[in-house]
């Protein structure tokens, strides 16, 4: 299979359309294919420690790993303590240039949803798979920045790239408050030209596709209060429908009269009876009751993605309007979470920041990348620099069963990944601001 590798990488450098290349771009997929090892061993080593968002130790450990890899290179790295966030913090890595080519910031995050007591715990390879928590969201995008930034160091490109690095450490479980969480990070945004995001590549049907949007993430609260008494006055004018009889009304407005397009409102979690109490983090829910009580309290919880902020406006005055149709006997309130992430709309720049990406593609003879449909992503750290900067997000490695014991990453899309951004960073550092 290495051989086979090497043979088609220089079948690829001989052809017409590498021959496109600069010859220090073509320096750079050298490079890359070069330190192929190197870099799996590094993402390997990464994975090992345990990062989950609320292991700052963890956390704080892979930001020294990542730190020791970006100072040679002539970075200057700075650790942002969020302690008051109730995180570890975030490391942002500054390298200056000639000061006349666009400035750019990288995204990705050095914390995983795998927390100590997970079982799923370590690094093992699979031939052209490696398996490990964080092995592609988002330590494999990582690596790709930092096989990316050397293979423009080698180059020479790098010498006057005005690059900022922000590796946020609470992506998976953001701190809070979410303004001081992300205050940094949306500082770095209003100072870049262009901003791009190392998290996952996303393949939809065998085609590398480019991420021009990405949707909001938020959260809602339905609570009812009814009336309660015996089963038996059920609908009567005196007794009225009970909690759950509301509730129920309540979701299935929701589902009936808000679809839109690029819109998804999912409920995560429901109860009601006698008692229906949510716990401190509001992830569960203790329900009490019996079938001859009418019940007096229901609750539901779930989330909201939009594409821009116009439809979150819109969508949550028609949630408040459907709460408020209240059936007899009882009163619905609904509340809307201000911890989320703010949407990444498709615009025009984020766009032409694509094209520049398709240009590389061409010129090196890669899978042109159409603009990938934002339902078939979530949500990320990009869409808070979004209304500052123009981007691009997914320039992390494919992977398939992130957030699951089964997370893989497809270690040849790093090496493809780190290609493409090299020479993306490296030609737009050159154009003037």
């Amino acid at each position: 299979m290495r051989s086979f590798i090497i043979f088609a990488a220089a079948v690829m450098a001989a052809s017409p359309a590498a021959a496109r290349l600069s010859p220090a771009e073509q320096a750079m997929v050298r490079t890359v294919d070069a330190e192929r090892d190197r870099t799996v061993s590094m993402l390997a080593k990464w994975v090992g420690q345990n990062s989950g968002s609320l292991n700052a130790p963890g956390v704080t450990s892979v930001g020294q790993m990542v730190r020791s890899e970006l100072e040679p290179l002539g970075f200057a790295v700075e650790w942002i303590d969020m302690k008051a966030a109730h995180r570890a913090g975030h490391l942002v890595a500054r390298h200056k240039g000639n000061g006349r080519g666009k400035r750019l910031l990288l995204i990705g995050h050095l914390d995983t949803v795998f927390e100590p007591d997970s079982p799923f715990q370590r690094w093992e390879r699979k031939g052209d798979w490696g398996h490990g928590p964080g092995a592609a969201d988002d330590k494999g995008g990582v690596a790709v920045i930092v096989a990316a930034i050397r293979a423009m160091q080698r180059a020479g490109t790098l010498k006057n790239a005005d690059i900022t690095i922000f590796l946020t450490g609470d992506e998976e479980d953001s701190g809070n408050p979410i303004e001081l969480a992300r205050r940094d990070l949306i500082a770095a945004g209003k100072a870049a030209d262009v901003a791009l995001d190392f998290e996952g590549l996303v393949r939809d049907g065998g085609q590398d596709m480019g991420s021009t949007a990405r949707r909001s993430s938020g959260s809602w609260t339905v609570e009812v209060t009814a009336t309660s008494a015996h089963s038996s006055g059920i609908f009567t004018q005196s007794s009225g429908y009970g909690a759950i009889y509301e509730l129920a009304r309540i979701l299935d407005g929701f589902r009936r009269e808000l679809r839109e397009d690029k819109l998804t409102y999912n409920v995560g979690l429901i109860g009601g009876g006698t008692s229906a109490a949510l716990d401190a983090g509001r992830i569960r829910l203790e329900a009490t009751g019996k079938t001859n009580i009418i019940p007096p309290t229901a609750v539901a919880r779930g989330d909201l993605r939009a594409i821009d902020p116009s439809q979150i406006e819109r969508t949550q005055q028609k949630m408040r309007t459907i709460v408020a149709q209240s059936l007899p006997g009882t009163k619905a309130t609904i509340s809307f979470d201000n911890d989320g992430y703010p949407p990444m709309p498709p615009t025009a720049g984020n766009r032409a920041v694509l094209e520049e990406l398709n240009r590389v593609n061409r010129d090196a003879g890669f899978q042109v990348m159409p603009e990938l449909d934002p339902v078939k992503r979530g949500a990320g750290d990009i869409s808070f620099v979004a209304a500052d900067v123009d981007g691009l997000a997914g320039l992390g490695p494919a992977s398939d069963g992130d957030h699951t014991p089964a997370e893989r990453v497809d270690i040849p899309s790093i090496s493809l990944q780190a290609k493409r951004a090299a020479i993306l960073m490296s030609r737009l550092s050159a154009q003037p601001r």
